[in-house]
């Protein structure tokens, strides 16, 4: 059995109280509905769009070596699984070379799409690991979460990729790397794609995509809106504007209208103006031992890093 998706009403009170704040803002865990996921998806394949490339490189480069530092009989946990693309990468290696993994427990908020992707996960895996058991979890994992049961002799390694940690201001992270930390328990670790501080104008090209897929995986929130929250909105009336902030090392992204309009979301009014925005996302982007202080922060220990030849992305392996 698993827990159904988060209520659509949950979107909808979190939509009024973030319209209501000042500034406006939304947490983007809400972009991943079955429809957001897909267009992230889309997202991922871009040119333009270099961390799940240089990543997904990262990780078969050196898989061998992350293999063996998650060691044998271990069960992966990877909040915001998504597509669960890269945890194949993974799971191969320590496949070959003999560090077996237990099993494998992705969490994400979007069920149909998490239900999809464990399918075609073990079709995938059908010839590597045809008993790996694969336990997908429907949750929003920023709140609290009850994991089932350990495997095996309970030893848990968490891998969260994407350098989705940047969505989370400094202090947001800490937090989430000590729930995390308390998942996996003594004996674990932690494997985490984080996002360098690079060329903002390398930043803009990837958050501004000319084929327009980040501008609708923007919007799908005021979509999602409609379907789910009683809401009223133009999409046309809105445009994605996506820059990067040097003062917080960070992306931003924002909805923007067009005009001054009114909107109604589940029975509230809310007026805008000409101009006026809706902070959807950060992204925040991290030397290699500015991360390290993070994490250490959180009670982990920074054991390996690697990253590729154009320091674009790292990824780092820690110790519960």
């Amino acid at each position: 059995m698993h827990p159904e998706t988060p209520a659509a009403a949950s979107y909808a009170d979190e939509l009024v109280a973030g319209l209501s704040a000042t500034p406006r803002r939304l947490s983007p865990k809400w972009f991943y509905d079955e429809a957001g996921s897909a267009l992230f998806d889309r997202i991922c394949t871009l040119e333009a769009y270099y961390p799940t490339r240089t990543e997904t490189a990262l990780l078969a480069r050196h898989a061998d070596e992350i293999a063996a530092a998650l060691g044998p009989d271990a069960e992966i946990v990877e909040p915001g699984a998504g597509s669960a693309t890269k945890v194949r990468v993974l799971l191969r290696a320590m496949q070959r070379g003999g560090w077996r993994p237990a099993g494998y427990l992705p969490i994400d908020i979007s069920g149909a799409h998490l239900l999809a992707a464990a399918d075609a996960l073990r079709a995938d895996l059908a010839d590597a690991l045809p008993t790996l058991p694969v336990r997908p979890l429907t949750a929003d994992f920023l709140q609290p979460l009850q994991l089932p049961a350990p495997l095996a002799d309970g030893r848990r390694v968490g891998f969260y990729p994407g350098g989705s940690i940047g969505n989370f201001e400094p202090g947001e992270a800490v937090a989430l790397l000590q729930r995390f930390r308390d998942w996996i328990g003594p004996g674990g670790g932690l494997l985490i794609g984080v996002d360098r501080i690079k060329d903002p104008a390398r930043l803009h090209a990837a958050y501004n995509d000319p084929e327009g897929v980040t501008a609708a995986f923007n919007l799908n929130l005021w979509a999602r809106a409609n379907r789910e929250a009683d809401a009223d909105f133009d999409l046309s009336a809105w445009h994605h504007a996506a820059f990067y902030s040097p003062a917080h090392q960070r992306i931003e992204m924002h909805l923007v209208s067009r005009r001054a309009q009114t909107v109604h979301v589940a029975g509230h009014a809310f007026t805008f103006a000409e101009g006026d925005g809706v902070h959807t996302e950060n992204s925040c982007k991290y030397t290699v031992p500015g991360f390290q202080a993070l994490a250490a922060r959180a009670g982990w220990q920074p054991e390996r890093v690697w990253s590729d030849p154009d320091e674009l992305f790292s990824v780092h392996w820690l110790t519960a």
